[in-house]
């Protein structure tokens, strides 16, 4: 799997474009904004965009994801429904976070733990993974031991869980059986920061060994 990343808004949020190597066909990740740039990196590399996948329905995450749509003609797919008030909420995040008016809107399709998202030859495993929201969802690829996990892991963090409806024992719970089931050498792409190892994170991550509580 090729992943283009493009950090996005005043947040710097990594918004990714995963691409099957063998058909050329691609997804948007969790476009949060900046669809200008998004579009341009787009049309520079020709680049065959099928669909827009979102994590999580926070505003820096899925900010530009109508707009892409309808630029492109694909549609919106994920969360899971949990996440569905965060969608109902995005006037109201907008002005929270100080970003342009963002009217709701809603994915195409919803997704649900054990889904498969297929890719041109790709199969992306849904797996959800509530507690920093609660219809958060990460995609793994199993062929490039890839997982996009959004908010839900940071190199030597968590998610936050102090917004509404977050959860932090669901959180670990969700790492803990999701996430650090997978292989020690998968690469975790998280929605800010640099990418990290399931295999540091379970040596290292302080949220997770038990030193914060």
């Amino acid at each position: 799997m090729q992943v283009i990343t493009i950090p996005v808004t005043p947040f710097m949020q990594n918004c990714r474009i995963i691409c099957c190597p063998g058909t050329g066909v691609c997804a948007v990740v969790d476009p949060g904004g900046d669809i200008d740039k998004i579009l341009s990196i787009i049309k520079e590399r020709t680049l065959k965009v099928e669909m827009i996948l979102l994590t999580h329905g926070h505003l820096d995450h899925v900010g530009a994801s109508e707009a892409l749509s309808e630029a492109l003609g694909v549609d919106i797919v994920g969360p899971q429904r949990e996440d569905k008030f965060w969608f109902d909420a995005l006037p109201m995040q907008a002005q929270m976070f100080g970003f342009a008016p963002q009217a709701a809107f809603f994915p195409r399709r919803w997704l649900e733990d054990g889904e498969c998202v297929e890719l041109g030859e790709l199969k992306l495993e849904v797996r959800h993974c509530p507690g920093h929201t609660p219809g958060h969802v990460v995609f793994y690829e199993p062929q490039s031991a890839t997982v996009l996990v959004g908010d839900v892991l940071f190199k030597g963090s968590v998610g936050r869980t102090d917004f509404p409806k977050g959860d932090a024992a669901l959180l670990k719970r969700s790492i803990e059986t999701q996430l650090f089931t997978l292989p020690e050498a998968t690469r975790v792409m998280s929605g800010h920061g640099e990418d990290t190892s399931i295999g540091y994170e379970q040596r290292h991550n302080p949220f997770m060994s038990g030193r914060f509580g």
